[in-house]
């Protein structure tokens, strides 16, 4: 059983966890996840870590409400216990070598982001942030964000907030100007990172994607979370659990990814409905 430490709610749909389990915290590096059930009848949840310190023994998860299972793990409190919490899994994010970095994040994707533009800002590289939302009251992490870039630049498309646009809006600006990115580092929905290696392509800058696909045992074993790639003129298959979650992001099938994470919205929307409805219920 793990322990919930600490808890705090970011946004109506975003929930920050701070969860007891020292031997993660112990090898965790950005870019990795976890697997958790919160109770011995759950589902296989895989979240990123948002950050862990070893000291205390402690990993940060930061996720989206947005299913019954995500619904029923916002419901814990502090002192609580989830029944599993698994991890690190997946290939940490490669920074070596990196010495001027565009990161960008969007929505809770910047939750992912986040300790990887800490990671690159420790090392001394030259950090540049963008971060998007849809609006002011989904804004997350922009005082970490803060602290670890050299340049922050914050979207909504609203306008409620920072820019009004887009993330691939002040990426276009920068590459056209001549700003030369080691590495542009990219996390959010898919169509969201599609836009963002189409931005960068006339100029060659390397993209890194991290994908998240459905998953379920985090050890390519079921192949839930199979992604197509074009390598060298080729398809080849991949899984996001053990050869990801990052990729290059000129290689990866964006559109077949896409399709296959729609699969399963139907049933994931019935799913949490159902939750609600249960929790209305109890509640009343």
């Amino acid at each position: 059983m793990y322990k919930v430490v600490k808890k705090r709610v970011l946004n109506p749909s975003v929930v920050e966890l701070h969860i007891e389990a020292p031997l993660v915290a112990r090898k965790a590096k950005p870019g990795q996840f976890i697997i958790l059930r919160v109770d011995e009848d759950g589902e296989r949840i895989p979240l990123t870590i948002a950050g862990a310190d070893a000291e205390q023994g402690l990993v940060k998860i930061i996720y989206q409400i947005a299913g019954s299972s995500t619904r029923k793990l916002a419901e814990k409190e502090e002192g609580d216990f989830l029944q599993d919490f698994v991890g690190p899994l997946g290939v940490a994010t490669h920074l070596d070598g990196l010495k001027n970095v565009c990161i960008i994040g969007g929505g809770v994707g910047c939750a992912i982001a986040m300790p990887i533009a800490e990671a690159l800002h420790e090392m001394g590289a030259n950090v540049t942030s963008i971060i998007g939302f849809r609006s002011k009251d989904l804004l997350i992490c922009e005082e970490e964000f803060t602290a670890a870039s050299n340049r922050l630049i914050v979207m909504t498309d609203d306008g409620s907030y920072g820019r009004h646009g887009n993330v691939t809006e002040p990426l276009k600006e920068m590459l056209a100007a001549g700003e030369n990115f080691d590495m542009i580092i990219t996390i959010g929905p898919l169509i969201m990172m599609k836009f963002v290696v189409e931005a960068a392509r006339p100029y060659g800058t390397p993209v890194t994607v991290s994908m998240n696909p459905i998953m379920i045992d985090g050890t390519g074993m079921c192949g839930g979370c199979r992604l197509t790639l074009n390598v060298d003129g080729k398809r080849v298959t991949k899984f996001a659990c053990v050869d990801g979650p990052d990729f290059n992001g000129y290689e990866v099938d964006f559109d077949e990814a896409m399709l296959r994470g729609r699969m399963y919205s139907t049933f994931e929307r019935h799913a949490y409905e159902e939750s609600c409805n249960l929790y209305n219920k109890e509640v009343n």
